[in-house]
């Protein structure tokens, strides 16, 4: 009885901070106006408290998801609640722009030592026959918070402010840490007496920070020699794990089939193109076309709403269906749907911005699962941590090389101005040129979907 009590609140508990995470960045997202007024923030400042949230959630993912197996999955969770709950009341409380972009890049650290041991703990509680259905109930809590996120945090930013959004995602928690201190007694630690591969970390995330940051900064001096310094890090990082004898990351699973890296790079690429559409159409309804956060918030919704309702028809087609067509035929129309958004900006009506929303949110839907599902299912089970973790780096880096793309064609547009009605029409000319690019990628992202091949199941 105790174990099934366990299993159970281990669900409970990875499925609150599985909604707590969407909730909390969909929701800072739409308020990302509200908090440029009060802060004083331009345009590329609105950016960066996205991006270095979603940065440090890169860089340390894959070093937190090691530690987990060393030293139990159930330690490393815990910490990082603790540490979201202390950089959320931060967060609520800062008083600056800058002060805040601190916070949110400390509050990405807690967020990954969440993310990184969220899958293992649910593998780890429950036997092989009930993992298909936890690991959707997970899947579900994403799309979910994703879902409400706009809503919520248009309608606290409309009627307590933008930091009433931190203080409930640190009531959420709270609530999450009580839950494994009273219920969850169990350790999962099967790396336990392993060697942690310090130097593998400490160039991953040098290598993670470098490449990121320093695209963001292209085409300047500075972001060449940064991003430069990235790609070299990652030749020693390479190197390195060749050679030692407990590496962070086990390249044979890069190397053994073509699979596995296409699909990673399929995912990176396609992350690039998706990612930005939610922030630039937050900032466009409530700047352009004037919509208060809460109502700005009912129309982004469509999106994830249609995400949560066919992702999971979509991962049950992925186990007949070869993700190579699947997924191609899901990114075709998420492209298709950004295309529509393209040039309208200036009239377009709200039923045809919530259409095109839904196209996206439908093609997301057919990628999201089934390229999962494909990744996870290319490799041996005894990968499947190593897997898992790769999976949600490329997920999130592609996402920060997105929003890397934004700013960089936000600060030529609008340099270091704030985004008022003397340069709305500069705004726009940088969404324009920002969607190209966008459909551009998700044209390239193909590529290597198609290239990967057929999947024979391990």
């Amino acid at each position: 009885m105790a174990k099934i009590e366990e299993k159970t609140y281990t669900l409970i508990v990875v499925t609150v901070m599985s909604f707590v995470g969407p909730l909390m960045m969909s929701g800072v997202t739409i308020a990302l106006p509200t908090i440029g007024d009060e802060l004083g923030l331009n345009a590329v400042g609105l950016g960066w408290i996205t991006l270095v949230y979603t940065i440090t959630s890169a860089i340390f993912v894959l070093p937190f998801g090691r530690l987990a197996d060393i030293y139990g999955r159930k330690k490393v969770m815990l910490a990082g609640l603790v540490v979201f709950i202390v950089t959320s009341l931060l967060c609520a409380l800062a008083s600056t722009g800058n002060i805040l972009i601190v916070f949110r890049a400390l509050q990405g650290v807690g967020a990954a030592m969440s993310y990184s041991v969220s899958v293992a703990l649910l593998t780890s509680a429950h036997p092989a026959e009930e993992r298909g259905k936890v690991l959707g109930i997970n899947v579900a809590a994403v799309y979910l918070g994703l879902s409400l996120g706009p809503t919520i945090g248009g309608v606290l930013t409309h009627n307590l402010g933008w930091r009433s959004i931190f203080i409930l995602s640190v009531i959420m928690t709270l609530i999450a840490i009580a839950l494994i201190l009273i219920w969850i007694k169990s350790e999962w630690a099967e790396a336990r007496g392993e060697k942690y591969d310090y130097v593998g970390s400490l160039l991953i995330s040098v290598m993670l920070f470098a490449l990121i940051y320093g695209f963001s900064l292209l085409p300047t001096t500075q972001g060449l020699c940064i991003f430069g310094a990235g790609i070299a890090t990652s030749i020693a990082f390479v190197l390195w794990e060749k050679h030692t004898p407990s590496p962070l990351l086990k390249l044979d699973i890069l190397t053994s089939s073509r699979f596995f890296p296409l699909s990673t790079l399929t995912q990176f690429i396609y992350y690039m193109s998706i990612f930005p559409v939610m922030f630039t159409l937050s900032l466009y309804l409530q700047y352009i076309r004037g919509f208060s956060p809460q109502n700005a918030g009912f129309i982004i919704l469509a999106q994830p709403v249609i995400q949560m309702i066919v992702s999971p028809v979509a991962g049950r087609l992925s186990q007949y269906i070869q993700p190579r067509i699947l997924v191609s035929a899901g990114m075709i129309c998420a492209m298709a749907g950004i295309a529509l958004l393209f040039g309208l900006w200036k009239d377009a009506a709200i039923p045809f911005i919530v259409g095109s929303l839904c196209l996206v949110g439908f093609g997301h839907a057919f990628f999201a699962s089934p390229n999962t599902n494909a990744i996870m299912s290319s490799v041996d089970r005894k990968n499947y941590g190593v897997a898992a973790a790769v999976e949600s780096t490329s997920r999130f880096v592609g996402q920060n090389f997105g929003m890397g793309i934004v700013m960089l064609i936000l600060a030529h547009f609008l340099g270091t101005a704030q985004i008022t009605p003397d340069n709305y029409p500069a705004f726009i000319e940088s969404v324009d040129v920002l969607y190209i690019i966008l459909i551009g990628l998700t044209l390239i992202s193909l590529v290597p979907s198609i290239m990967r091949g057929k999947l024979s199941r391990i």
